[in-house]
Parts: structure tokens; sequence; C-alpha cells
């Protein structure tokens, strides 16, 4: 079973740390954050649903 609230607090948490690299302008970094969000949230929910 998935389980959302821990992909959304993946996605949410990334999110907030790439806004304050953004703000810093750290576009970048803000990128590889959410890149890496990205493939972490795919490997959870992948794994999850074959439980």
């Amino acid at each position: 079973m998935v389980h959302y609230k821990k992909l959304y607090l993946l996605l949410f948490h990334a999110i907030t740390e790439a806004t304050k690299q953004i703000d810093a302008q750290n576009i970048g970094m803000a990128k590889d954050i959410l890149i890496a969000a990205q493939r972490n949230a795919e490997e959870l929910y992948i794994s999850e649903e074959t439980d």
C-alpha cells in the first residue's frame, strides 16, 4: 500500500529547501534538490506499491 503522506512530506520538504536555494540565487542546487526528490519519491512509490 502506498503511503501518500510519506510522498507528500518528502516532496514538500524538498520544495521548501529548493525555494530557499532559489532565494539565495543557487538555481543549480535548487534543481538538484528537486530532481533528487523526484527520484526518491518515484523509488518510494514503486517500493511501496510492490509490498
